[in-house]
């Protein structure tokens, strides 16, 4: 009886692992995915990072602004 508990169990957080990792990959796939939105590639490193970082700058602008809203829409 001990074994099959501990079994039954041991699946149980199994699966419950198994279930958060999944949301976890989908939602930083959402946010690696790269945007088409530029039509130029920048051909220096100073353009790279300075895009880079502007992507970054809007990606948490998104970021902040989608938590507000869930926390104005839970009030």
């Amino acid at each position: 009886m001990k074994a099959l508990f501990g079994g039954v169990s041991l699946l149980i957080a199994l699966a419950l692992v198994g279930v958060l990792a999944s949301r976890q990959f989908k939602a930083t796939a959402q946010v690696v995915a790269p945007t088409t939105s530029n039509a130029t590639t920048p051909s220096t490193v100073k353009q790279q990072s300075t895009q880079v970082q502007e992507q970054v700058r809007n990606d948490i602008a998104k970021a902040v602004e989608q938590s507000t809203r869930k926390i104005d829409a839970d009030q």
